[in-house]
């Protein structure tokens, strides 16, 4: 019994794995809010674009000697920005702009990619290097965390009105245009916070399935949020100890159990509508 409990510990005890549960637990809680404002808005493909989008920013950073948070977030921001102009000046939708731009910025990243010798792992960036997370990396995914909250957190009611009806909440006094290039930084930042933990390709999944699975399960937007932020963290938690003793890469068992969280959540809703069919 002794045994099994102290196995069971395990994790707890290694400081890797105490970094790790750290600083994914911290960038789980902004980018679980923020998924319920991307969803609400129909921006899940934004949290995809700006994730993909960030790569040339960090190769060209590791180019010049800058910080390769910093060129991520400059890729990130130039990649909003560019599809908020490209749609507000042209008649092609916003999808379409989209992939446009993330695409070709994935690509570029991707070139200069191939392109330089680095001393240093650059396939973190891809796909994540939670293990070996730094006090400097907890500092840092802190900081944005911190900042990233506090920005959803402060706004989130005005944030809300502009999700639903953005010309009603112009014509009641919000600062849309804030709110919209706020928000467009906000998804930036926290894709740079989450570089280390979950790497550039799986940061979508945590910008999009916390949200989608709360607004299955709930129907006020104040219990979306805390569910959202329930279920990121719960899924980071188990992923992390489950990767452990499965022997697997972390930020991939972590999509994993936010995929099958919201199979579940959705095969509820189902059965849901079905009973309700029936009972009228």
């Amino acid at each position: 019994m002794n045994d099994t409990l102290a196995l069971a510990l395990m994790p707890f005890q290694l400081a890797f794995m105490q970094n790790a549960f750290l600083v994914t637990l911290t960038i789980a809680v902004p980018m679980a809010l923020l998924s319920c404002y991307l969803v609400l808005k129909g921006w899940s493909l934004m949290g995809d674009a700006v994730s993909h989008a960030v790569l040339p920013g960090v190769v060209i950073a590791y180019m010049i000697g800058l910080p390769l948070a910093i060129g991520a977030f400059v890729a990130g921001l130039v990649c909003a920005l560019a599809a908020g102009y490209l749609k507000d000046n042209s008649r092609v939708k916003e999808d379409t702009v989209l992939g446009i731009v993330f695409s070709g910025m994935f690509a570029l990243g991707l070139v200069l990619y191939v392109k330089i010798e680095a001393d240093v792992h650059l396939d973190h960036i891809l796909f994540g290097d939670m293990l070996g997370i730094t006090l400097a990396d907890l500092a840092g995914t802190g900081g944005i965390a911190l900042l990233s909250a506090a920005f959803i957190l402060f706004f989130r009611k005005d944030l809300l009105v502009q999700a639903f009806d953005r010309r009603h909440a112009a014509a009641i006094g919000l600062p849309v245009r804030l709110l919209h290039y706020g928000l467009l930084a906000v998804i930036s930042l926290v894709v740079v916070g989450a570089l280390k933990a979950v790497g550039i390709i799986l940061a979508v999944a945590m910008l999009v399935a916390p949200g989608a699975i709360a607004a299955l399960l709930t129907r006020r937007f104040t219990t979306m949020l805390a569910v959202a932020v329930a279920v990121a963290t719960g899924a980071s938690f188990c992923g992390i100890y489950l990767a452990f003793f499965i022997d697997s890469a972390p930020a991939p068992t972590i999509v994993l159990l936010l995929a099958g969280l919201f199979t579940l959540a959705f095969l509820r809703q189902a059965l849901l509508a079905r009973r309700i069919a029936r009972s009228s």
